[in-house]
């Protein structure tokens, strides 16, 4: 048996049986790909006027104060504070993003939440089918061993996309799309030169989804590099809603940022060229305070680090990405190579165009493989037709 036909039938198989799945994740995954950038076009106005030449920024502690005045609900948990002298303070509470100015501490506005819940909406169709409860590790099985199977029909679809003969002529006819005369003609000239540029992003985007589908697949990653995976479950950082106080209530930060400007000052010159810094509002006055600092566009590991000061401005701790062990780093890698961010805005598209590329794949396979069982069935009736007359 040729290789060639050795591949096509468990390629078809494959398409076949994952390809529903396939479409989904692939048509959500065109939309969550630009979806940091979908939300900062939603929250458009709420940014702040622009500040005088002299202005100076408030406090931290009493922007959070301000806006406490406002909303009296408010439990913040961060502050992000930005370098553009035009942009709002962030403030994240719970569920909610609120926008104060940072000369005046007036609040301005609240994010966008009906694009957030849209955008939450569409990243449980893409991880689990949307499903809830106790269904949705059933769901995450399906969607991983659909990736899967995606990967494998990337890998086959590299090799059999390509013509038999490497001719020029031959080649032509798949690295670009042709004027056919039948549907069927078009859908394998779509296919299969769809399939051809896309093969290389797409190889990527699908690899790297793998570590967050099966652990098996996110152990093998650190393994590979002479670690040992991180135990199942472990997560940094804080857990809950929010700093306690000592009578159990929410602390809403404006104490536990007394003073947090200094530091926040030495958080900017330990990283020229910063453009955002979150800051974690600690759960006492005295208590350390954390800074995760990005040089980058928000999806690019290689341009953040995290700092800890403790309040008289000594250092706690400082980790860049190139601090990081090895595994850690490829983890994160993989993580928004998947999305494209690390590479910026032309990664992005990338790998949106490359999943908008195997929305189509599975449009003309499932075609051309329904078109194929439709002759398949014609000809045996043909056969058994001219086997009747035969015999009469």
């Amino acid at each position: 048996m040729k290789l060639r036909t050795l591949l096509f039938w468990p390629h078809l198989a494959a398409g076949v049986l994952a390809g529903a799945v396939i479409l989904l994740m692939s048509f959500t995954g065109v939309v969550l790909m630009y979806e940091r950038q979908i939300i900062a076009w939603a929250d458009r106005g709420v940014r702040s006027a622009p500040p005088a030449v002299d202005a100076s920024r408030l406090p931290l502690g009493e922007i959070v104060q301000r806006i406490g005045r406002e909303i009296p609900n408010v439990t913040p948990t961060a502050v992000i504070v930005s370098a553009d002298r035009e942009a709002s303070v962030a403030i994240s509470a719970a569920q909610r993003t609120l926008y104060a100015d940072p000369h005046t501490g007036r609040l301005i506005g609240e994010g966008n939440q009906s694009i957030r819940r849209f955008m939450t909406s569409l990243r449980a169709w893409h991880r689990w089918l949307g499903v809830s409860g106790e269904r949705r590790s059933l769901a995450r099985a399906v969607t991983g061993w659909s990736n899967l199977l995606f990967l494998f029909i990337v890998i086959s679809g590299a090799y059999l996309w390509f013509p038999r003969r490497w001719t020029w002529q031959r080649v032509r006819q798949v690295i670009w799309f042709n004027k056919t005369a039948t549907s069927r003609a078009r859908d394998f000239n779509w296919h299969n030169t769809i399939g051809v540029w896309s093969a290389l992003p797409l190889f990527i985007v699908v690899l790297t989804a793998l570590p967050m589908s099966f652990p098996w697949a996110n152990n093998l990653l650190y393994r590979a590099v002479g670690e040992e995976p991180p135990a199942a479950g472990a997560r940094g950082g804080r857990e809950g809603g929010g700093a306690r106080t000592r009578d159990g209530g929410a602390h809403r930060g404006e104490d536990a940022l007394a003073g947090v400007d200094d530091l926040l000052a030495r958080a900017q010159a330990r990283v020229p060229g910063w453009r955002t810094i979150n800051v974690s509002i600690p759960g006492s006055s005295s208590a350390p305070v954390a800074f995760a600092i990005d040089a980058g566009d928000g999806g690019q590991p290689q341009s953040r680090s995290t700092l800890t000061l403790d309040r008289a401005g000594n250092l706690v701790s400082f980790e860049s990405f190139a601090d990081q062990t090895r595994g850690r780093r490829l983890r994160s890698i993989a993580r928004f190579a998947h999305t494209g961010e690390i590479f910026g805005l032309p990664g992005q598209t990338l790998a949106g165009v490359a999943s908008g590329g195997a929305v189509c794949l599975v449009w003309t396979g499932v075609s051309l493989a329904l078109r194929r069982g439709i002759a398949f069935v014609r000809r045996r009736r043909e056969r058994a037709d001219v086997a009747e007359e035969s015999a009469a």
